[in-house]
């Protein structure tokens, strides 16, 4: 089920959505948590960011989809120092290939099982 930031932002409609879909490597996995987890914290700090939906198989396939309110603010996550050094660091260990797609939405609907169904 999805978070709670998740469940209050499923309206998304003309927010910019950065889709990441990653091939992790067998590479450093605690060196990877402990970046993922300061990387998702520091983007929520950033201005335009307005959540993050995120799954991994356990096969090493990932996607994590950034939501923005603008695509300034997108470029300015891209661009940022701190974000620029963690995505080096994915190249050089923690992934072994990697697909970034950028978009934006255009219609977002949400649909919650109630307790009970």
């Amino acid at each position: 089920m999805p978070d709670d930031r998740t469940a209050a932002q499923h309206g998304r409609t003309g927010q910019v959505a950065v889709i990441f879909a990653a091939w992790r490597s067998d590479a450093d996995h605690d060196g990877y948590a402990a970046a993922a987890a300061s990387m998702d914290a520091f983007a929520a700090q950033q201005p335009g960011y307005l959540g993050v939906d995120a799954a991994r198989g356990d096969d090493g396939f990932g996607i994590t989809v950034s939501y923005w309110a603008d695509e300034a603010s997108a470029i300015a996550w891209r661009a940022h120092p701190d974000h620029a050094a963690a995505r080096e660091a994915g190249r050089g260990r923690w992934y072994d290939a990697y697909d970034l797609h950028v978009a934006q939405v255009s219609r977002s609907y949400a649909w919650r099982r109630r307790e009970g169904e």
